[in-house]
C-alpha cells in the first residue's frame, strides 16, 4: 500500500502543477478565448525516448522507427579499456505506429542477451480549444525475455524464470514551445529473483524533461526514482543527461549516465554506478523513421 501511495501521490502532484500552471499563463496574458476547434499538442519531444527511458511519443500510422542504441564501458575504467570506449553493449529496435494512438516495440540487447517487447497506447493527447486537455497520457505494458545461458544447465530450469513484465504510464506535458516535462509511474515484475529477500515486484517514478535551444538542438534529462525497499537498498537511482541532435533525416542523442542497460527492467531496476565514483556510461541512439 505504501508503494502505490507514492505512485498516486506524485501523479496527482504533476496533474496539479500542470493545471496550475495553464491557468496562471491564461490569466497573465489574459488570451481572448479559444477556437472551438481542438489543437492538440505536437513534438512534446522529439522521439519516442527521453533519454534511455520512453516518452510519450509514438510513431504515426504506417512509420516505422528504426534505433541503434551504444553504451560504452565505465569512463573511470582507464587508459588501458580507453575509458571504456573498449567495452560496449548494444541495443538494436523497432517501433511500428499500428494506428495514430497504438503502436508495437521490439528490441534486442546485447545486455544478458535481452529480447524485449511492449505496446503503447496514447490515452490522452494534450489540447486547447473545444476539447481541453492538460497533458499528454500513454500507457506502456510490455515484456523482457534474458537469453543466457542458464548458470546450471544440470537442474531443472524453467522458461518462465527468464520472463519479466513492466506497466508505464507515462504523463507529459509541453509548458512552452521550448519546454516539456514527464512523469512515468513504473511497476515492475521479475519472475525469478536472485535472493529470497529480493523483491519479485518493484515500483520506480521516472522524471524527465527537454529543453529545445535551436530548431535542432535540445539538452534533456532524465531520472528514475526506486520506491525504498530491498532493490533500492542494492541498487542506484538511474540518472542520465543527453543532448538531442535534428539533422532532418536523423535524431542523434548522445547521452552520459550512471546505467548502462538500454531497456526498462535492467535500466531502472539494476544500475550500480555511482556518479560521485565516477562510473558514468557514454552512449547514443541513432534514430531513423521510415514511411510504409
Amino acid at each position: 500500500m505504501k508503494n502505490k501511495f507514492y505512485i498516486y501521490f506524485f501523479f496527482f502532484l504533476f496533474l496539479k502543477i500542470t493545471n496550475s500552471f495553464s491557468q496562471n499563463l491564461d490569466s497573465l496574458f489574459n488570451d481572448p478565448p479559444k477556437s472551438q476547434e481542438t489543437e492538440y499538442a505536437t513534438a512534446t519531444f522529439k522521439t519516442t525516448r527521453i533519454i534511455l527511458g520512453h516518452s510519450v511519443e509514438n510513431p504515426a500510422k504506417n512509420e516505422l522507427l528504426f534505433t541503434i542504441s551504444h553504451s560504452f564501458g565505465q569512463m573511470n575504467s582507464g587508459a588501458y579499456q580507453l575509458f571504456g570506449l573498449d567495452q560496449s553493449t548494444i541495443r538494436f529496435g523497432l517501433e511500428y505506429g499500428i494506428n495514430k494512438n497504438l503502436c508495437v516495440g521490439v528490441g534486442r540487447s546485447s545486455y544478458e542477451k535481452t529480447y524485449d517487447g511492449y505496446l503503447k497506447y496514447k490515452i490522452f493527447k494534450q489540447s486547447t480549444g473545444k476539447r481541453n486537455m492538460p497533458v499528454t497520457i500513454n500507457l506502456l505494458v510490455g515484456t523482457a525475455i534474458n537469453s543466457l545461458k542458464w548458470a546450471d544447465p544440470t537442474r531443472k530450469n524453467y522458461f518462465s524464470s527468464r520472463v519479466s513484465y513492466e506497466t508505464e504510464l507515462m504523463i507529459a506535458r509541453k509548458f512552452t514551445e521550448n519546454l516539456s516535462l514527464q512523469i512515468t509511474p513504473t511497476y515492475i515484475h521479475k519472475n525469478l529473483v536472485p535472493r529470497i529477500i529480493d523483491q519479485n515486484d518493484i515500483f520506480a517514478i521516472g522524471f524527465g524533461g527537454r529543453y529545445k535551444i535551436t530548431k535542432r538542438l535540445a539538452i534533456a534529462a532524465e531520472y528514475y526514482y526506486l520506491i525504498p525497499g530491498q532493490t533500492a537498498k542494492d541498487n542506484t537511482n538511474a540518472l542520465a543527461l543527453g543532448i538531442d541532435i535534428d539533422t532532418g533525416g536523423h535524431i542523434f542523442q548522445i547521452r552520459i549516465s550512471n546505467a548502462q542497460p538500454m531497456f526498462d527492467r535492467a535500466m531502472i531496476t539494476e544500475t550500480q554506478g555511482k556518479w560521485a565514483k565516477g562510473d558514468i556510461f557514454l552512449g547514443f541512439n541513432i534514430n531513423r523513421i521510415f514511411s510504409l
